[in-house]
């Protein structure tokens, strides 16, 4: 079997305004599950880059280990691409990013890349505010090691094998909203209309941007009793609000009943246009936003939608106030100035 698809493609599709076809975001086929979230996601990806505009060589995707970090082969085959050690993934994007900051940069990691072995490094990455777009494809088992419960795995929900999960879960939006994350969204692969826009708004997000998106494991999680089953979601999904993104080059037109909607501006001009379902909640005020998890938590439902953003976040390069220059573009004598400015950095230091 070949796992590369053949190269032909109509004439006539259409192309972006940089000319590019939605084929050149494309990857290799998928080797996952029939049906896997998985690879909706990934279509997800590939159609958001095509209408972003983004050039294949200038964004770079990092993985982990697991089903979900196999994904970066079966999109963007033209991009930058980096498959780590399992868990580890934030602290090869950190270095990549500080060393080239020009790159725009994609996490692509799952429950347990996450919330297990990768707990510690995600926390950091969070609290560093590092500029990446970081996606959980959250499907509550390890489907590499058939399918035994992972820590997003609800309490009381029920495994394929018959076991109830004893153990309380870890809310991935939850963490990251206490952690101070600037940008925190969840969704359902099975809802691309609402995941496309959300993954254009993380990548015009400066600094970390969460999207936890639920993920149905087909094989070994998609059973009555589990939580992360294509039917329970369906059934519980509450989203905050219907989203859609609007880059900066488009025309901004808007004409909104008053009190019904909202604009959140991004720093480059481009604009997030909230419908907003859920009443009393607004995305840019942190208390809010957590009490909407909270209120869907003890309901048993599963808010989706951008849950919070802020508009005054700072990336880790502003933070530290870093050379507006890439590192890896300057010469070893602006990297390593000798001996005479060590002194005075030192005696400055006294």
């Amino acid at each position: 079997m070949s796992y590369i698809k053949p190269s032909f493609r109509h004439p006539e599709l259409p192309v972006n305004t940089l000319g590019y076809k939605r084929k050149d975001y494309e990857g290799s086929l998928s080797t996952l599950c029939a049906g896997c979230g998985h690879d909706s996601i990934s279509g997800a990806l590939i159609q958001a880059c095509f209408e972003l505009n983004i050039e294949p060589h200038r964004l770079a995707k990092l993985s982990g280990i697991g089903c979900s970090s196999k994904t970066p082969t079966y999109f963007l085959g033209n991009s930058h691409g980096f498959n780590s050690v399992h868990g580890r993934m934030p602290s090869v994007a950190t270095g990549a990013n500080l060393a080239n900051r020009d790159l725009i940069y994609l996490g692509v990691s799952g429950d347990g890349d996450t919330a297990s072995i990768g707990m510690g490094q995600f926390v950091h990455l969070i609290r560093r505010n590092l500029n990446i777009t970081y996606i959980v494809m959250n499907n509550g088992c390890y489907g590499l090691t058939k399918g035994q419960d992972s820590a997003t795995a609800d309490k009381g929900s029920k495994s394929k094998a018959g076991s109830t999960n004893l153990f309380q879960n870890i809310d991935l939006p939850g963490l990251a909203m206490e952690l101070g994350a600037g940008f925190v969204a969840r969704s359902f692969s099975g809802d691309k209309v609402q995941l496309i826009p959300l993954i254009k708004a993380a990548l015009a997000h400066p600094g970390f941007a969460l999207i936890d998106v639920i993920s149905p494991c087909v094989t070994f999680n998609n059973n009555v009793g589990s939580t992360k089953s294509y039917d329970y979601v369906r059934q519980h999904v509450d989203a905050t609000a219907t989203v859609d993104f609007v880059p900066h080059a488009a025309e901004i037109k808007t004409t909104y009943e008053a009190g019904s909607n909202k604009l959140v501006s991004m720093h480059d001009g481009s604009l997030i246009k909230l419908n907003k379902l859920q009443a009393d909640w607004d995305p840019t005020n942190r208390d809010s936003a957590v009490h909407a998890l909270h209120e869907a938590n003890s309901k048993g439902e599963i808010l989706t939608g951008l849950i919070y953003i802020n508009e005054e976040s700072q990336d880790l390069h502003q933070l530290l106030n870093t050379s507006k220059k890439p590192l890896n573009t300057l010469s070893e004598k602006q990297l390593c100035p000798g001996p005479e400015a060590l002194m005075d950095i030192n005696q400055g230091l006294r």
